[in-house]
């Protein structure tokens, strides 16, 4: 109840709030107006940006983390571009996640964005208040809505325009909203002392939690300087307490990943913020000096504008300085205290068969993968290898055979195969929907959401990723079918079904070590696909040989029509599991599916994904 009400009635009764302030205030209708026209605008920068770009600014990024000094130019660079150090750095916690920069890289990365975020602010100042944007944003706005008209690529270079537009617009309707709306002086709450310091602090950064973005807290901030609203050293707090921000939403988002990677730029966001942030407050003073000796010559000292678009460039200079010669340190800190998690053995680790748990879900999909067509790419292959594993413990329990025999070598433990099933053996219908159903629904369905556009590579891969992931249902679903006539033979005394039976359980664990194998070896292509013919030549040799042996055993009588049926029809179980699996390795291991991946990101990395 208490859930439903802080879902369904609080946005209501904030929204009628809302209206009533607008009602009660023309000043605050325009404040709250322009921020949202400039927040629109940045929405339709950043959008068109990205569209405009395509895979461009992925492959830009797999490329930047060389050297720190390139992933500091391309943090720098990107944030420059999008005018949004919470984008990089969110695009940067994807792209770490899925495994496709390094932490070292994506740390200079977080650097030059906060170095790129200054830029925002010194457009802001240069502009200064006087000056109106709007006669500039009235054309772009028809030239945005006409080159819409002109094709994909037109319709992302006018969103361009248009964010462009909206952005002058919002400005200029915050200036006017500060210059009629008197509600709001904070310059008698002096911020000289330390309390008055961190309450401006937390302005900022509530403000731009709030609002999510940096850019538009210090638009605000600006504005309320040029008005005599805000004092200098209120306005350099807010500055600080905005940067310090713009890395909540980076944590947040680190820790829902649930994906330690992606946690440890979070945290290293969080520490060079705040620390930054905890230097900037306890330096204010000789700081604020530094700012107003070096404005003084260029006759600036009355323009506060500029004083605090040079402070805000100069903390994070120093941010950057401090941090630059300990970034090695940083990064083997971060993997101490956030260590990865051990991967078991064993996935699937039930006891009894009736244990009510929760059912399997994808590990390593999130929201923050869709925003870069390569780092869902990543994601995607990753979680193919986990429904790959969790696909082959399930035909293992399927045919009554512990999961560790698919790491064993050599010869097959012949008492192992002959024996009767365990009675607490798992039910494959129950380990389907438990642990396959779920994932795959998962992976469908964020395969499904990806809205970016993609070229014919990243087409073809998607493809590839959806033939591998139903390659692998399938095989999970031919062997629910075998388990049961499997299972019931091998619990009755000796007999010829019973023995067909242990020869097809032979078989399948044969094959599945075999595909293992395949699957983690490093043979060169061509010695590798002459192991992958031995392999189908062995299978079809076992298909005709079975089948003899079989119309032999109905001939001799050892075997009625009943029992020759279902071994026939669990025969083509078996076989569908082997090509499946085979055909899933195909598009896996270093082959199709890894080397398109390997094209989309330019990387000649580790294999990413294994059966």
């Amino acid at each position: 109840m208490n859930s439903r009400f802080f879902k369904t009635f609080l946005p209501i009764v904030g929204l009628l709030m809302l209206s009533w302030s607008f009602w009660a205030s023309d000043g605050w209708l325009e404040l709250c107006a322009g921020l949202a026209l400039f927040l629109f605008g940045m929405q339709c920068l950043e959008e068109g940006l990205r569209q405009l770009a395509g895979s461009k600014l992925e492959q830009l990024l797999t490329r930047s983390t060389a050297t720190p000094l390139k992933g500091l130019m391309f943090g720098m660079s990107g944030t420059m571009l999008l005018q949004s150090s919470t984008l990089v750095s969110l695009l940067t916690i994807a792209f770490i996640s899925t495994g496709l920069i390094k932490l070292a890289g994506g740390i200079a990365i977080l650097f030059g964005a906060n170095l790129g975020s200054t830029t925002g602010i010194w457009l802001l100042a240069l502009a200064g208040q006087n000056v109106s944007l709007s006669p500039l944003a009235l054309p772009l706005l028809v030239f945005g809505v006409l080159a819409s008209f002109t094709g994909d690529k037109g319709k992302a270079a006018g969103r361009i325009v248009l964010g462009i537009a909206f952005i002058f617009l919002g400005i200029d309707q915050i200036k006017t909203g500060f210059s009629s709306f008197g509600g709001m002086d904070l310059s008698q709450y002096h911020a000289g002392g330390l309390a008055g310091q961190l309450m401006f602090v937390a302005i900022g950064l509530f403000a731009t939690v709030v609002l999510q973005s940096s850019h538009a807290t210090l638009m605000l901030t600006l504005t309320a300087l040029a008005t005599g609203q805000l004092d200098l050293g209120q306005a350099l707090a807010t500055a600080i307490g905005a940067n310090v921000g713009t890395s909540v939403t980076t944590a947040f988002v680190g820790s829902l990943g649930g994906n330690r990677s992606g946690q440890r730029l979070a945290l290293a966001h969080v520490l060079f913020n705040v620390t930054t942030a905890v230097l900037a407050i306890a330096l204010l003073p000789p700081l604020t000096w530094l700012v107003q000796w070096l404005v003084a010559p260029l006759g600036l000292a009355e323009n506060r504008l500029i004083q605090l678009a040079l402070f805000h460039t100069l903390f994070n200079a120093m941010g950057v300085l401090l941090f630059w010669p300990w970034q090695a340190q940083l990064a083997n800190l971060l993997l101490r205290v956030l260590p990865e998690r051990v991967e078991p053995t064993v996935l699937i680790t039930e006891l009894a068969p009736a244990r009510p748990e929760e059912p399997t879900r994808a590990r390593y999909l999130n929201d923050r993968a869709l925003d870069s067509a390569d780092a869902a790419a990543s994601a995607v292959a990753q979680e193919l290898q986990h429904l790959a594993r969790l696909s082959l413990e399930v035909i293992c329990h399927a045919t009554y055979l512990p999961v560790d025999q698919l790491r064993q070598q050599g010869r097959i433990d012949e008492a192992l195969i002959n024996a009767k099933p365990d009675a607490q053996a798992l039910d494959a219908e129950r380990l389907y929907q438990r642990h396959i159903k779920g994932v795959y629904s998962d992976l469908l369905t964020f395969m499904g959401r990806l809205e970016l556009p993609l070229d014919e590579s990243h087409q073809a891969f998607w493809l590839s990723c959806q033939v591998a992931a139903l390659q692998l249902v399938d095989a999970v679903k031919d062997a629910k079918h075998l388990q049961k006539n499997l299972g019931h033979y091998l619990r009755t005394d000796d007999s010829a079904a019973r023995q067909a039976y242990v020869e097809l359980r032979r078989h399948l664990l044969e094959s599945l070590r075999e595909i293992r194998a395949l699957n983690h070896s490093e043979l060169p292509d061509e010695l590798w696909r002459e192991r992958l013919n031995w392999l189908d030549e062995r299978a079809a040799k076992f298909d005709a040989e079975f089948r003899r042996r079989l119309f032999e055993s109905i001939r001799n009588q050892k075997l009625d029509g009943l029992q020759s049926s279902s071994l026939m029809n669990d025969l083509g179980y078996a076989s569908r599991i082997i090509q499946s699996l085979r055909n899933a390795l195909l598009l896996g291991e270093g082959h199709e599916l890894t080397r398109q991946l390997r094209q989309l990101a330019e990387d000649e990395g580790p294999v990413i994904l294994q059966l």
